[in-house]
């Protein structure tokens, strides 16, 4: 797409500040059947998703999943790539260690304003394990090239969470505020009529009220906690269960469906699971 040589049919490292000036395009749709990395330089284009612009600024790491479709806008008649990219095929990492520990790396499925801002010293990192897939990728191939790429890009990769966690303390404020709004969204939803008309509330619930993708939500609230955002959500159903099995003029089974529980069982499971009794047991335990 970008007319650079491919020397690796399932992993590429390009080098965008290679390329020559190029004419400007109409924007298109592109569905990348692989992952994408993009360091971005400059500002003469915008990457989109849907009808939303990438959180970026010079120095940002871009993180596209398989399937993932953005579009790619650039604001002049000329323009000159910047950057670097790295990109890889799911099958090339089938059956290694890191295709298991791909799912951990949720950064993929970060929404378009959660891109990574990088620090000098830390694109200086990037760039350093860039170069050593580059150069594993130019030179011949050997039993030892695929142990060798893989191995790289999932250093690199471990390195972008450790950045991400950098990246968390030093928004701590703005976190902060998150953390605050979803126990308040949390508090609001579990006290009104919403559990009984669509169930117990999702944490892509409340990513979603908070204009933010689930990954990122859940990431940020275990940092900030030390929880997941599931426990918050189950340990708010228990306090106000609790409260709710003293209102000895309503039996387990109302109970459950204000909650937003389908089944009365359901909701006895999971309060045992959680206080080690039944509702009934610690309403009696109680008294």
């Amino acid at each position: 797409m970008v007319g650079q040589q491919t020397f690796h049919p399932l992993v590429s490292v390009i080098d965008f500040s290679g390329l020559e000036a190029q004419k400007r395009a109409e924007a298109q749709a592109l569905n990348f059947g692989f992952y994408c990395v993009f360091y971005k330089q400059g500002t003469n284009c915008e990457i989109r998703y849907g009808r939303n612009y990438y959180d970026y600024q010079e120095g940002s790491l871009v993180f596209i999943a398989p399937g993932q479709v953005v579009s790619i806008e650039e604001d002049g008649a000329d323009y000159k790539p910047s950057g670097k990219g790295l990109l890889f095929h799911p099958d090339f990492i089938k059956g290694t260690s890191l295709a298991h520990a791909m799912k951990d790396y949720t950064f993929f499925s970060y929404d378009v304003h959660e891109a990574l801002h990088l620090s000098e010293e830390e694109k200086q990192i990037v760039f350093e394990c860039f170069g050593k897939i580059d150069y594993e990728i130019r030179r011949s191939i050997d039993k030892h090239s695929k142990k060798l790429i893989v191995s790289n890009i999932e250093l690199f990769l471990n390195y972008c969470t450790r950045f991400y966690d950098r990246q968390f303390i030093t928004r701590d404020h703005a976190n902060t505020g998150v953390v605050e709004k979803f126990e308040r969204l949390l508090n609001e939803y579990l006290v009104s009529e919403k559990p009984q008309a669509d169930g117990i509330p999702s944490v892509a619930y409340f990513a979603d009220s908070l204009h933010l993708s689930a990954n990122y939500f859940g990431d940020l609230i275990k940092k900030e906690t030390g929880k997941p955002a599931l426990d918050h959500i189950q340990a708010k159903l228990i306090d106000i269960a609790k409260e709710k099995i003293f209102q000895y003029n309503k039996s387990v089974s109302e109970i459950a469906y204000e909650l937003g529980f389908k089944y009365p069982n359901h909701f006895s499971r999971f309060f045992k699971q959680q206080v080690g009794h039944t509702p009934i047991e610690y309403r009696s335990l109680m008294n």
